[in-house]
């Protein structure tokens, strides 16, 4: 049997340049959830899943690495949006704390080969990184600032209390992206029982005061 080629796109009406481009990051998207790892996704693959040549999809990205750090870009809107609705639905300075981080943890969960190319590969590109702190990392210090407020946490740079309670999430995240054979049991219980001893713990830490050392 002959295999079938992929149809053709149309050629594009004058001005349609960005649907064009909203349609390759789309194809992308979907090519890395599937695959194992970002080198299974070509940019052939991505011609051919729209329906166009190679070339055109160089007119928009001037490299692979420029593309999926336009998918990331996309995937991490969505994970802002996540975050946003989950703190809006909570009351009080901990459970919106408590909600950030879990909406963190089941996102990555959820898109694990976009996770891993954002957080856990080598970054292809700074703007990724830019993206992770003006989105998910301001979502957990604008939580951890009314923790702060509330007397929660000790008073001071809330930066430190921020990026140990974001290490929690993603450590946690990661390993039940990376590992999931591990004996966990349920994710979601698993990320709760993390998150809650790392946000108890700078709670507890607040009151012991300085130094705090293991007698």
């Amino acid at each position: 049997m002959t295999a079938t080629a992929p149809a053709r796109r149309r050629r594009s009406q004058r001005g349609s340049g960005e649907q064009l481009r909203a349609e390759i990051v789309a194809a992308a998207k979907m090519l890395l959830a599937a695959a194992v790892s970002v080198d299974d996704v070509s940019i052939r693959a991505v011609a051919d899943a729209v329906g166009v040549t190679p070339p055109s999809i160089y007119l928009h990205f001037a490299d692979k690495d420029e593309l999926v750090a336009a998918v990331v870009a996309d995937v991490f809107t969505e994970l802002d949006v996540a975050m946003v609705d989950a703190v809006a639905k909570a009351d009080g300075p901990m459970a919106r704390l408590h909600a950030s981080g879990m909406a963190y943890v089941r996102f990555a969960v959820s898109h694990p080969e976009h996770y891993r190319i954002a957080a856990m590969d080598p970054c292809l590109r700074p703007d990724v990184d830019e993206m992770l702190a003006m989105g998910a990392f301001a979502h957990f210090q604008a939580t951890v600032v009314e923790c702060v407020d509330a007397g929660i946490f000790v008073d001071g740079d809330p930066l430190p209390i921020t990026l140990d309670l974001w290490a929690a999430a993603h450590g946690i995240a990661s390993l039940l992206i990376a590992k999931p054979w591990l004996p966990w049991g349920d994710p979601d219980v698993a990320a709760e029982r993390v998150l809650c001893a790392a946000a108890l713990g700078h709670a507890s830490a607040g009151l012991v005061g300085d130094p705090v050392t293991p007698a």
